[in-house]
């Protein structure tokens, strides 16, 4: 957690410190305490109150209400939610508050964007940095989540086994991805460049060349993993010079696609759920409506059931069945 302790001068920052040690106590994850922290401040200065503790169940419904009507994602209300719910129910011990059954919260699923395998080629191509490249050819080739990319560790990879070990992936969860022999060669050649004893993906920081002169030597001597956003920087400039005109192309679209032509390979959808990390199959039942594979596959079944069911029924209009002809030309 960013903040772990507050200044003890005030009611206030006692109330925060005894919160954030409460959270700390159920093992919830540093973000999400960051998160709910950062609510419980936000509810204190919506409301005017020198601490969120002294706001009425009244007050708590208007602020999730502001929240809602501020156009946030479902996601976020829910986090809100959440946040407030474990601070004055479960903290402060409140339970016959019912306004937490009051709020719906409205969640919009869109389709992930996903790149056909050209796309992906055209965009790693674009990238024009070593280890941004292989940074995107990684995430692609297992389907890993940003953060997930970043925190790999050297020991994360079994080239033995073939899998790379993802520790500590979203919801606390381990899993493992196998990785072709051809991507351990690129990982291999990669880690040569930089040879950093600890992280697959090590960050300069923005002095290294002050501090250590080349870029081989900052890698090398790297005590912390590459930050997100570098990663996110390089991701809008390789858009930028792949020329790729999709809406919505992220880090994340490379995981979308990766599941997506996973299945059109023939991979199962229990399979590839390990493979991605996702507790509900659910999540991974949607890229099957993305894979044109199954779309092709839709297609062959129709025209089958057509021969085998319908073709051969009386009282069909057949001759309405055939190609229509184009319409005639106007009369001049």
């Amino acid at each position: 957690m960013k903040t772990t302790s507050l200044p003890a001068t005030s009611p206030a920052a006692s109330t925060l410190n005894a919160f954030v040690r409460f959270v700390q106590l159920k093992s919830i994850r540093p973000r999400s305490q960051d998160a709910y922290l950062s609510w419980v401040r936000r509810i204190a200065q919506h409301t005017g109150v020198a601490c969120a503790s002294l706001c009425t169940q009244e007050e708590v419904l208007g602020f999730l209400h502001h929240v809602q009507q501020k156009g946030y994602e479902g996601s976020t209300v829910n986090q809100a939610v959440c946040a407030l719910r474990l601070f004055y129910r479960d903290h402060l011990g409140r339970r016959d508050w019912t306004c937490w059954s009051q709020i719906r919260i409205k969640r919009h699923a869109p389709l992930p964007v996903v790149l056909s395998r050209g796309e992906v080629k055209q965009l790693i191509g674009a990238v024009r940095e070593t280890r941004f490249r292989v940074a995107f050819a990684l995430i692609y080739h297992c389907g890993l989540r940003l953060n997930e990319l970043c925190r790999l560790r050297v020991s994360d990879l079994d080239a033995a086994r073939g899998v790379l070990r993802v520790i500590d992936g979203k919801g606390g969860k381990n899993r493992q991805v196998p990785v072709s022999p051809g991507m351990f060669s690129v990982l291999r050649g990669w880690w040569r460049q930089h040879r950093n004893q600890v992280w697959l993906f090590p960050g300069v920081g923005r002095a290294w060349k002050e501090k250590y002169g080349c870029q081989a030597t900052a890698l090398r001597e790297a005590k912390e993993p590459m930050s997100d956003s570098s990663v996110q920087a390089a991701m809008r400039a390789a858009i930028l010079t792949s020329r790729l005109k999709k809406e919505g192309i992220t880090c994340h679209a490379l995981r979308h696609s990766y599941a997506t032509h996973m299945l059109e390979e023939g991979v199962s959808v229990r399979q590839l759920q390990a493979y991605l990390g996702h507790s509900q199959i659910t999540a991974t039942i949607v890229y099957l409506h993305l894979t044109e594979v199954s779309e092709s596959r839709a297609s062959a079944a129709l025209q089958q059931l057509f021969g085998e069911v319908i073709h051969g029924t009386g009282g069909l209009p057949w001759h309405e069945a055939k190609a229509a002809a184009p319409p005639a030309a106007p009369a001049p």
